[in-house]
């Protein structure tokens, strides 16, 4: 999930905001870009949909974010 950092910050959004438009806290949003913690399956999609990049290329199985 080390891709959600570089979506987050090319949108200009700090970590705060986006767990607020993601209605989860933003130590969540810290632990995912860290790599502590995982976003649940459902918050997974809800992030590939927001930054329109796919699914495998949020979790790391594809370079090609346009790939849906």
């Amino acid at each position: 999930m080390n891709r959600i950092k570089s979506l987050r910050q090319k949108k200009g959004l700090s970590q705060q905001e986006l767990a607020k438009l993601l209605f989860v806290n933003q130590t969540a949003v810290s632990q995912w870009e860290r790599g502590v913690t995982n976003p649940s399956t459902d918050t997974a999609i809800a992030l590939a949909d927001f930054f329109d990049v796919s699914l495998d290329y949020l979790v790391g199985r594809s370079d090609d974010p346009t790939m849906h």
